[in-house]
């Protein structure tokens, strides 16, 4: 398989054609320094066998940006742990510098200073301008600051320093963003010389230490529009490859331009590009150059990525989300494992959202990820008999983890098929790929010899026989306490495809779940109005999701009526009240619930044996899946 070949590049040997690309991970200390959550997490990444790592959104200057810094000697033997360690699996480091599209500096003293509204006003106006109004001063100093960085980086043992070709490089790159008329600006020439001047601080620090330049690609859309704005469309771009070659850089890191202020052009989230959606420009890119090219983007499985360079569309493939869901991709496919790979769903639920949200990352699939080192399976005193009532997603990872331990499980479940809720979640407009997720815990059942007993109801007479029992009974449609509200079906038998709307429908509920069948049925013909007591919709969907949710209401004409309080429910109609106490009628033929959702119970009661609550059906627990794999995670590993 090409996938697990050597490469080699620049002065270094890749063991195989895996990296993980520069993503941020929040995981750094305040200084910016590499801590231990850090260097775990990229710990794990080599113990699975990626051949390289690239530390994401490196600064060489003091900012009080959350992101990695390296502007100090002070810091230099947190990144030197980090490359010795990486080192001990063969495993590359690079750092991928850059500088932000704001005046660092200046802000950075405004900041001790602590002028915090000055320094907001000054960021704002910054990224907007910046790139226009920057000096040659200033442009001196950050080439300087860039050469000592990589010193330092030198000194610690990395392995390549990445030029961050979008930011400040990539804006003054862009004839988009780039509207100067000094020797900086207009002509192709100009835009790209101070990239060139980056490339050559580098080389000023070493001419052996190995380069990459990550380049950004702004691309066309089906109806011709540009998407992304810093960076270069692609026939500039492959201009811009053979200048980069021939001015002595080592690999070319494609991937699309940023910029937009919607993370999901970069790190789209499930169904909202297509996968691989980079292959054209990469292709271009690659037959320009003779020096490798990496590739990122929507890169699903094992199959994919070999195929992407068994095609020669590019000499590595860059593994993000996949990466944060089973870092072991690498060593499951060396041992012909490729079926018990967990695979991304793109969700950004607990990636991409959690950045942006100001968290450190942590992918809801996989429970240790964020948390490497500390929360891993661990080895029992004992082999436990258990038993997990109810095969949901909840169910089925406990089974997992309880199998892993050697435990003795068997699942109950009361109906004829797994998966539970996720049946129902992938039927909207997107949401088939959660599907991705029956793959593995298929492939976990069989490979663990996991027992299931399906049409079969956990009742107390059956836990007899258990040391341990894990309730993962999910949860059900709520049914509050409104006049007429059983004149509503409910949303997720709609999902369920159980109960069918007809005419004008109501949808009192603009929670997710509420939404995504406003969704499904918008994609049906129907005439759909959504009913929300809070001031917005969908307060639990990605924020790379969200902007195209409404867009799509836009278009079909989905009336949303916030901060507006359902009184009572008619056979044909909604009345409710908004925040002036003015009473709304809506007519319809068709009301549904999706007002709130209520956990089942079971009655064990009188049951003697250890009981643990996982999932939907565990007091207090938010319906989703990141809860459903971290509590069943943890219960199943408490069990000892």
């Amino acid at each position: 398989m090409k996938l697990l070949e050597k490469i080699n590049v620049g002065n270094i040997t890749l063991k195989n054609r895996v990296m993980f690309p520069p993503l941020t991970t929040g995981y750094e200390e305040r200084d910016g320094s590499i801590g231990e959550q850090s260097l775990n997490f990229y710990k794990r990444l080599a113990m699975g066998g990626v051949s390289y790592v690239v530390i994401g959104d490196v600064v060489p200057i003091p900012t009080f940006s959350p992101t990695p810094k390296l502007y100090s000697d002070e810091q230099i033997p947190s990144f030197k742990k980090l490359a010795d360690t990486l080192h001990q699996y063969d495993c590359k480091v690079g750092v991928q510098i850059f500088h932000p599209e704001y005046d660092a500096f200046a802000l950075m003293q405004m900041f001790k200073e602590g002028k915090r509204d000055e320094l907001y006003a000054k960021l704002h106006y910054d990224m907007l301008h910046y790139v226009n109004e920057v000096n040659e001063e200033q442009i001196t100093r950050i080439l300087e600051s860039i050469t000592a960085c990589v010193n330092r980086a030198i000194k610690a043992g990395i392995d390549v320093i990445e030029v961050h070709g979008d930011r400040l490089v990539g804006s003054l790159c862009s004839t988009i963003l780039n509207k100067r008329t000094d020797e900086y600006g207009g002509s192709f020439e100009n835009r790209i010389r101070f990239a060139l001047a980056v490339v050559d601080a580098i080389k000023k620090a070493s001419d052996t230490i190995t380069i990459e330049y990550k380049l950004p690609i702004v691309t066309r859309r089906a109806d011709g529009s540009l998407q992304g704005k810093g960076g270069l469309v692609i026939e500039e771009a492959v201009e811009f490859a053979k200048i980069l070659e021939a001015h002595g850089v080592n690999m070319i890191h494609v991937a699309q331009a940023n910029h937009t202020g919607n993370m999901n052009d970069t790190i789209p989230a499930m169904g909202m590009r297509r996968y691989a959606f980079m292959t054209n420009e990469c292709k271009m890119i690659k037959d320009a150059v003779n020096i490798p090219v990496s590739m990122v983007g929507r890169i699903v499985d094992v199959d994919m990525a070999n195929r992407l360079l068994e095609n020669n569309i590019c000499d590595i493939v860059a593994l993000g989300r996949p990466l944060l869901a089973d870092p072991d991709i690498v060593n499951k496919t060396a041992l012909g494992q490729q079926n018990l790979i967990r695979k991304c769903i793109m969700c950004n639920k607990g990636c991409t959202d959690a950045i942006q949200g100001r968290r450190f990352l942590s992918c809801v699939l996989n429970p240790e990820n964020g948390y490497e080192f500390k929360r891993e399976i661990t080895t029992p005193t004992r082999k436990h008999k258990v038993a997990v009532v109810g095969a949901g997603i909840a169910g089925l990872e406990a089974a997992r983890v309880l199998a892993i331990k050697g435990h003795d499980v068997t699942v109950y479940e009361k109906s004829d098929s797994l998966y539970g809720q996720l049946r129902i979640a992938s039927v909207p407009p997107r949401k088939e790929e959660m599907n991705r997720i029956c793959g593995f815990y298929d492939a976990v059942i069989k490979e663990y010899n996991i027992n299931i007993l399906y049409n079969h109801e956990f009742k107390a007479v059956d836990a007899a026989s258990y040391d341990d029992i894990i309730v993962a009974v999910g949860a059900r449609n709520a049914h509050p306490g409104i006049k007429g509200i059983d004149n509503a079906i409910d949303s997720w038998d709609v999902l369920a495809k159980k109960a069918f709307p007809y005419g004008r429908v109501a949808i009192c509920g603009g929670g997710l779940v509420g939404v995504e069948c406003a969704e499904y049925l918008i994609n049906r013909g129907y005439d759909v109005t959504i009913i929300e007591m809070q001031d917005r919709i969908a307060k639990e969907e990605s924020n790379t999701i969200l902007p195209t949710i409404l867009e799509e209401f836009k278009k079909y004409n989905v009336k949303v009526l916030t901060n507006t309080k359902i009184e009572e429910i008619g056979s044909n109609y909604v009345l409710a009240r908004d925040l002036n106490n003015e009473e709304i009628r809506v007519e319809c033929e068709t009301i549904i619930n999706a007002l709130a959702s209520k956990k089942n119970t079971i009655d064990l009661s009188d049951v003697k044996a250890n009981i643990l609550y996982v999932g939907d059906c565990k007091d207090g627990s938010p319906c989703s899946i990141e809860n459903a794999t971290k509590t069943a995670y943890d219960a199943a590993n408490s069990i000892n």
